[in-house]
C-alpha cells in the first residue's frame, strides 16, 4: 500500500493505539484506501458510461455483491450517475455489516441508528418489493438526509423514518392488516388514518407538524413519549392505520413473535476507525482529538450508550431473528467489551458466525465470531462487526 501522506500522530494517540493493539501505520499510510460505491440493482448496463464520465476504471469488489471500487481521489457527487440515483457512496465494510444481517424477502428490518442513510438504502435495496424497514435516529437533521436519500434513489416505498432515541424506541413493525384491502378502502373505514405521504402539505398541516416536532424534541430531552414520524412509504404499513395503532408498543411476549426479523445497531462511537475522520484532527488540532476520542469520560459515556442501544435493539428482535452490532471504532472498550457485557446480561443472546465472511478480507476480533475491518487488512475503513441470534428461553 503506497504512502501518499504522513500524519505526525501525537504521543497520546500512539499510546492509545498501543493499548488497543492497533498498528499506527493504519493512520500514517493515508489516502490509499479505495472509494467504494454501490450500484443500484438494474443499473449494471450503465457501468461503462459511469467509467467514461469519471475517467477511471471501476473495479468490481469480488467479495461484496453490487459494490465497486474507485481511486480514492475520485469525486462522485457531481457525476450524472450519482445525481440520477444510479450509484451511491458507501464503504465496503459498512456494506459487509448490512450483508451480515442475511436479509430475506419479507423481513421487517430495524435500523436503530439510521443516519446518514447509505446502509438504510442498501437494506431497502435488498428487501426489494417485500417486507419493511424502519429507520430511527436521534438527530432530526441527519434523519432528514436519510429521507432525501430514500426519495432520490426511489427506495422509500417500504420504509418509515422516526426521529427518536434508539435506547428507548419501542415500536414494533406495523401489522400489515389488510393486504387484500386497498389503501382507499382502509382510509374510508378510518377517518383519522394516515394517508399517503406527500412533502407538499397544506400550510396548516406544516404548522401543526412544526409544533409537533418541537414537542418531540423537548420530549426526547426529557426521555419520554412518542418519536416523530418524518417519512413513510406507501407500502411501509403506515398508510391506513391510525396514530394510536402506529404508536402501540408491544409487550415482551408480543415482541417475541411480532418484533423485527433483523436489527442493525451501527452505534455512535469515537470514529477512530475512520482514517479520514482522524486526518481532520490535523487541521482541527490534536487537543480536539484528546477531547473527542481519548478522553476516558467520553469513552465511558459512549460505551454506556452503545450497550443501551444494543440491548434495546435486541429487545425489539423476534425470537429466531438476527441482530448485527457494529461501530467504526477499533477500540476494545467499544466493541468486544460491550459484546461481553451484553452477553452476560442477555441469556437469550447467542453470538453467531457470519457465514458470508468466509471470503471477506477481515480479521477475527478478540472474541470468536466477531470481525474487524481495517485499511491495511481490508482496504476499507475500520469497522467492528458482531452478529447475535435471539433464542427462545
Amino acid at each position: 500500500m503506497e504512502e501518499s501522506s504522513k500524519l505526525a500522530l501525537p504521543d497520546a494517540f500512539l499510546d492509545f493505539l498501543k493499548v488497543n493493539g492497533l498498528d499506527p501505520s493504519i493512520y500514517t499510510a493515508s489516502d490509499s484506501t479505495p472509494r467504494y460505491i454501490r450500484l443500484k440493482p438494474g443499473c449494471e448496463a450503465y457501468l461503462e458510461e459511469v467509467e467514461a464520465e469519471m475517467k477511471c476504471k471501476i473495479e468490481k469488489v469480488d467479495w461484496l455483491p453490487g459494490f465497486y471500487s474507485l481511486p480514492p481521489d475520485i469525486q462522485i457527487a457531481s457525476s450524472k450517475a450519482y445525481q440520477e440515483g444510479k450509484i451511491y457512496g458507501i464503504d465496503a465494510a459498512s456494506g459487509a455489516a448490512v450483508l451480515a444481517l442475511d436479509i430475506s424477502a419479507g423481513d421487517h428490518v430495524l435500523d436503530l441508528c439510521a443516519a446518514p442513510g447509505a446502509k438504510l438504502c442498501m437494506i431497502s435495496d435488498l428487501l426489494g418489493d417485500s417486507g419493511s424497514v424502519t429507520g430511527v435516529d436521534v438527530a432530526s437533521h441527519r434523519l432528514a438526509a436519510c429521507r432525501t436519500m430514500l426519495q432520490k434513489y426511489a427506495l422509500g416505498d417500504r420504509c418509515r423514518l422516526f426521529v427518536g432515541d434508539g435506547t428507548t424506541f419501542s415500536l414494533v413493525p406495523v401489522g400489515f392488516h389488510s393486504e387484500s384491502k386497498s389503501c382507499e378502502s382502509a382510509l374510508e373505514e378510518k377517518v383519522d388514518a394516515f394517508r399517503e405521504w406527500t412533502s407538499r402539505r397544506p400550510y396548516k398541516e406544516r404548522k401543526k407538524a412544526t409544533k409537533a416536532r418541537k414537542t418531540v424534541a423537548s420530549q426526547l430531552v426529557l426521555g419520554s413519549q412518542h418519536p416523530e414520524l418524518i417519512f413513510y412509504g406507501r407500502h411501509s404499513g403506515v398508510v391506513g392505520v391510525t396514530r394510536s395503532e402506529l404508536y402501540q408498543s408491544g409487550c415482551d411476549s408480543e415482541v417475541s413473535s411480532q418484533g423485527y426479523d433483523k436489527v442493525l445497531v451501527d452505534a455512535e462511537c469515537t470514529h477512530d476507525g475512520s482514517i479520514k475522520h482522524i486526518q481532520k484532527f490535523e487541521h482541527w488540532g490534536w487537543t480536539t482529538l484528546q477531547r473527542r476520542v481519548l478522553d476516558a469520560e467520553r469513552t465511558d459515556s459512549l460505551t454506556t450508550l452503545q450497550l443501551k442501544l444494543l440491548s434495546n435493539g435486541f429487545r425489539l428482535l423476534k425470537v429466531g431473528g438476527s441482530l448485527v452490532y457494529s461501530t467504526c471504532s477499533l477500540t476494545v472498550a467499544q466493541n468486544e467489551d460491550v459484546v461481553q457485557k451484553f452477553l452476560k446480561e442477555n441469556a437469550s443472546a447467542e453470538l453467531q458466525e457470519v457465514n458470508a465472511a468466509k471470503n471477506w478480507p477481515c480479521k477475527s476480533g478478540q472474541i470468536p465470531n466477531t470481525l474487524r475491518f481495517d485499511p491495511l487488512t481490508s482496504e476499507t475503513s475500520g469497522l467492528f462487526v458482531a452478529k447475535f441470534l435471539k433464542l427462545a428461553i
